[in-house]
């Protein structure tokens, strides 16, 4: 027969345990509501950016929307000194299978080769491009440059910084 005294420390010892685990549970879902907060708040930009994007197609002439861009003549980008940063220029690459995709792409590989090698931020590389007058255009450029990271077409070069690919 089992004594009172080691069920009453099983019991005391079952309930700590639970105890533990349900701090260990709150916790997580505070993590877990945060994240889908963030989500949310996501979604919603591109949803907004969408319907723009959907409004000012519907309401291109149809000439506009049908001719395809051309290109313009690219020319050498000039070497900053130092740790000054050069103005990118915008390169139009016409559109892409993928309906124009790859233009930014683009842009940001031209500005981090004129950099010198310099280390920059995302938001350094919006400003250069032009496309830093909101937060969503700023982390268009910066989910561009973590997909180039990710392709090893540019470096990370630490917390928040890019940098040329080196050959």
């Amino acid at each position: 027969m089992v004594s009172t005294a080691h069920t009453t420390q099983s019991i005391e010892s079952t309930a700590e345990n639970l105890r533990e685990e349900l701090l260990r549970l709150e916790v997580q879902r505070e993590s877990l509501e945060r994240e889908l907060a963030a989500v949310v708040a996501h979604l919603g930009s591109v949803q907004t950016a969408l319907n723009a994007l959907q409004d000012v197609m519907r309401t291109a002439p149809p000439a506009a929307r049908a001719e395809p861009a051309r290109p313009e003549p690219q020319r050498a980008p000039d070497r900053p000194t130092g740790r000054r940063r050069a103005k990118a220029e915008a390169v139009d690459t016409g559109d892409t299978a993928s309906g124009g995709y790859g233009r930014l792409t683009e842009q940001i590989l031209v500005f981090l080769a004129s950099s010198g090698g310099a280390d920059v931020r995302a938001r350094e590389v919006a400003a250069a491009l032009g496309r830093d007058t909101d937060a969503g255009s700023i982390n268009a450029v910066r989910s561009t440059l973590d997909r180039l990271v990710g392709t090893a077409r540019v470096e990370r070069a630490g917390r928040g910084l890019y940098r040329a690919k080196t050959s």
